[in-house]
């Protein structure tokens, strides 16, 4: 996107790419669906960032808003459209056809592709002059202005391995440690919950961490512990329990459909001679892989006390030892500081060099608010050097 902004202002521009082709890690993203971005309002749209970065975010989504996203893909003959969740795909579904329709304009536009082109670091104490490995071995190349788009840690294996912090770190650039985000969790289930239940998904649940909001959705039982889009929604505020104190809780209501007052109710209601799970099951419809987290995660001694009990299906207590490590994850968090870069994201420790997209240190969901914020920045990235280089601001 620095590039489309950069050739549109007249620049003479060359993209290196580490990988034989461009967009890997955006081809996975599109592997289920491309979820390109989110029809909600600005405000709400903004409020799915962390707290922190939402002033920076705001800024890159006035160069390039989620509607103007839409436009641009339209404008590369890919219709969008909204699902029923708000989220916006492409027509087809994938990102494939986008990114052969974005490629061509790209290179219709002057711009020069350098695969298997792997960034080294610099040749000199000067930031204008690069090196890379290459198939024909290491090569140097020089510009008036460099756009890093180096990614984060996650998928190593399409690019992005993090082994960028050190060179910058080397350059005085502050750096926080890359971590994963939307990320599964590892938990130490019990050998029965492990072999009878792992990749069961439990439905129509809500979740919260801490004090939080409580949150509707689902997520999936593994082998190692718990994955899946409501874990993901949750991974932010679950990482930064676990680095605080070593683990991690995510506190679940495992009938959220259902008041407080009701299951207090049916849970203390005679059971006779029924077991546990034949009452539950009667009385509240609570069976199969939800049962079998209560039993795994509520105190044993909780099934002595039907009011405990019924705390428990409203407020399990899920213990999760830490997060799946950062290649497994969909995105990561950590990275630049936004405090090392200017509001047109050139770093204040390298004059001319700028960075853009996962490797800055902000963190989103999923939903399509990673994708349009990595698009909006590079956009800012792009402008940003065509002031710097004199020419128009697109």
């Amino acid at each position: 996107m620095a590039a489309e902004v950069l050739a549109a202002a007249g620049a003479r521009v060359n993209v290196y790419d580490a990988m034989p082709s461009a967009g890997r890690k955006f081809l996975l993203a599109g592997r289920g669906g491309l979820n390109l971005t989110h029809s909600e309002p600005l405000p709400a749209f903004l409020g799915r960032y962390d707290a922190a970065a939402q002033p920076r975010i705001e800024r890159w989504l006035r160069a390039l808003s989620p509607q103007a996203l839409r436009e641009w893909a339209q404008g590369l003959g890919v219709q969008t459209f909204v699902g029923t969740s708000g989220r916006v795909f492409p027509q087809e579904m994938k990102a494939a056809p986008l990114l052969r329709a974005w490629m061509a304009r790209l290179r219709g536009a002057g711009v020069q592709f350098h695969m298997r082109h792997r960034w080294l670091g610099w040749m000199t104490d000067q930031a204008s002059e690069l090196r890379f490995s290459s198939p024909q071995g290491d090569v140097s190349a020089s510009a008036d202005a460099v756009v890093l788009a180096l990614g984060g840690a996650s998928w190593a294996r399409l690019g992005s391995d993090g082994a960028w912090v050190s060179m910058l770190r080397g350059r005085g650039v502050g750096v926080n440690d890359l971590l994963p985000s939307n990320c599964g969790f590892d938990a130490d289930w019990t050998p029965f919950l492990r072999e009878r239940h792992a990749g069961e998904p439990v439905k129509a649940v809500a979740a919260r961490v801490g004090q939080g909001a409580m949150r509707r959705g689902e997520f999936i039982l593994t082998a190692s512990g718990v994955e899946g889009g409501l874990v993901y929604a949750l991974s932010a505020g679950l990482r930064d329990q676990w680095r605080q104190q070593g683990y991690a809780e995510m506190r679940v209501d495992l009938l959220p459909q259902a008041d407080a007052e009701r299951v207090a109710r049916d849970v203390a209601y005679p059971r006779g001679a029924r077991s546990w799970s034949s009452h539950l099951q009667s009385r509240l419809g609570l069976k199969g892989v939800k049962m079998a987290l209560l039993r795994e995660c509520a105190p044993a001694e909780a099934f002595d006390h039907p009011a405990w009990l019924a705390r428990c299906i409203k407020d399990l207590p899920v213990r999760l030892s830490g997060p799946r490590p950062v290649d497994e994850a969909i995105s990561s968090a950590g990275g630049v500081r936004l405090d090392e870069v200017d509001e047109d994201l050139q770093l204040r420790r390298l004059p001319g060099v700028f960075c853009t997209g996962e490797m800055l240190d902000w963190d989103a969901p999923t939903g399509g608010y990673l994708l349009t914020a990595c698009f909006a920045a590079g956009s800012t990235a792009g402008a940003g050097v065509a002031v710097k280089l004199g020419l128009a601001r697109p």
